[in-house]
């Protein structure tokens, strides 16, 4: 008997919002994601591993690490 296991990581649009981006210094349109990471046995998703937000600046295209709290604080528009 074997197992089939793996991750699977789901992307989900959390919103968009105008600020200033830390690396270029324009403003533009920055779009936060969650990306939820989950333990898989036979390609069914059973146990959350790890959820991170990230926030992509649309001018420049870096992106970077934004706590939770402030991805939930921020007005998504």
């Amino acid at each position: 008997m074997f197992f089939i296991f793996g991750l699977r990581t789901k992307v989900a649009r959390s919103g968009v919002v105008t600020a200033v981006c830390r690396n270029c210094g324009n403003q533009a349109a920055q779009v936060i994601t969650r990306r939820s990471t989950k333990f898989t046995l036979f390609f069914i998703p059973l146990i959350p591993i790890r959820t991170r937000y990230v926030q992509q600046c649309s001018f420049c295209g870096t992106e970077y690490a934004v706590a939770k709290d402030e991805a939930q604080r921020l007005p998504v528009g």
